[in-house]
């Protein structure tokens, strides 16, 4: 592999990688490119028996997944993949460490999903993100500026990672929180998802959340008595037209996911971004050219999503027997979306694997997911990533990898395509 995003083969003595392989597998997980073009080309709806899941590939039948989330149950195939195997024991240890269980609000169906949803888009106005540019901007200039002098650093926790905890952290008002304690947090809420825990694992980490959900917990609380200028004050008093407005219980999972999904998987295509300059030089030579013309760095992050997207996919669950991609699933056949299989589907994306930013179909990738569940942080993530490619180029020069591309560690799970660091060396500009 000499270059991000060409497809390593992790198992060249297997001819058929279908019979050989699962997603469970952490050397699929880190490149899985060419698991994934098998499975688009030759069993695009693949049950996987090892995890026991449906894995949808193609981006048609992602699309058909999505525009139905009534057969495609999003809050069953969520409940059901939350620390699978030791399910009970982790909700009776945030009930008792945790101030409670609060299951994830904007992980339901309609038309209870339709009702949160409307109260969670209050705090994401197109005005509100767009009034963030400044903000976004000076964080990301603070965090370079600190590793611009020292010629190497961890990309993903010296760059990418405090760029997106400064920021969220200040944008929910939670002021100066430790930044490795937010990762482990986040760490520890994505491997609910990831399939990929032991019992000590899940025990673990089910204390880190339930330390999370008490010190969300004050925070609401405050923000009850003491209304700011914040986003969790926003989600507090939020209203709808005939005054409906969360209860406690979804005020505390709505704080908890945009904390977590508001740092997480933006630091991720951060660190996915940082990869692409230093392993294509034509590319990275194009964004210095063009960094200060925001429609062209625009169609670049759209391309960037759609070449990495930060998130593996999404569960789902059927809620009767359906056809699908011309198999017939079962009632409650649990599905597993690929989103960055999806973003790959040669009919939909001629030559899938360059990174090309004139394709004039760019915002058809389903790295935000697509229907009633897309992605409610999009336009911040977008802004996110734009605004640090920007600065990164103005402050760094020649950023390369320290280790083999190769060689690239990744964070084991099925949900998200988290690096766990990246050794990297610059000069600054």
């Amino acid at each position: 592999m000499t270059a991000a995003g060409e497809t390593l083969h992790p198992y060249p003595h297997l001819a058929d990688a279908l019979e050989g392989g699962t997603l469970l597998d952490t050397r699929i997980q880190a490149r899985p490119n060419f698991y994934y073009r098998e499975l688009r080309s030759r069993d695009p709806v693949h049950y996987d028996p090892q995890l026991n899941m449906w894995l949808v590939s193609r981006h048609e039948d992602l699309q058909t997944v999505t525009q139905d989330p009534i057969t495609f149950s999003s809050e069953r195939g969520y409940t059901a993949q939350m620390a699978n195997g030791f399910q009970e024991e982790f909700q009776a240890i945030l009930r008792e460490h945790g101030g409670g269980f609060f299951p994830d609000a904007i992980k339901t169906d309609p038309p209870y999903h339709t009702r949160i949803r409307k109260l969670m888009d209050s705090a994401f106005t197109a005005h509100r993100v767009k009034e963030l540019d400044p903000r976004i901007t000076a964080v990301v200039q603070d965090v370079v500026a600190a590793v611009a002098p020292l010629g190497t650093a961890d990309g993903v926790r010296q760059i990418a990672a405090p760029i997106t905890i400064r920021f969220i952290c200040e944008q929910l008002g939670l002021g100066e929180v430790d930044g490795q304690t937010i990762i482990d947090w986040s760490y520890a809420v994505v491997a609910q998802q990831s399939r990929m825990q032991s019992q000590d694992d899940m025990v673990a980490n089910a204390m880190k959340i339930a330390d999370l959900q008490q010190f969300l917990i004050a925070q609401i609380h405050d923000r009850q008595a003491n209304r700011r200028e914040d986003m969790i004050s926003d989600l507090v008093h939020a209203r709808l037209d005939d005054g409906d407005v969360l209860n406690f219980a979804e005020a505390v999972s709505l704080v908890r996911a945009l904390l977590i999904a508001g740092n997480e998987t933006t630091a991720t295509a951060i660190s996915h971004l940082l990869v692409l300059l230093a392993t294509r030089r034509d590319v990275a030579d194009e964004l210095y050219a063009n960094r200060d013309d925001d429609r062209w760095l625009n169609r670049f992050v759209e391309e960037l999503l759609r070449w990495e997207p930060p998130s593996r996919g999404l569960t789902r669950m059927t809620t009767r027997e359906v056809e699908l991609g011309g198999k017939l699933l079962p009632e409650g056949a649990h599905l597993l979306l690929l989103w960055a299989s999806g973003n790959d589907t040669e009919s939909v994306f001629p030559d899938a694997r360059r990174f090309d930013m004139t394709r004039d179909n760019l915002g058809r990738h389903l790295s935000f997911g697509a229907g009633a569940h897309r992605c409610v942080g999009a336009a911040l993530a977008r802004m996110e990533i734009k605004l640090t490619a920007r600065e990164i180029v103005r402050q760094l020069n020649d950023i390369r990898l320290l280790v083999p591309v190769d060689e690239i560690r990744f964070v084991p799970t099925i949900a998200t395509h988290p690096i766990a660091e990246l050794p990297l060396a610059f000069r600054a500009r």
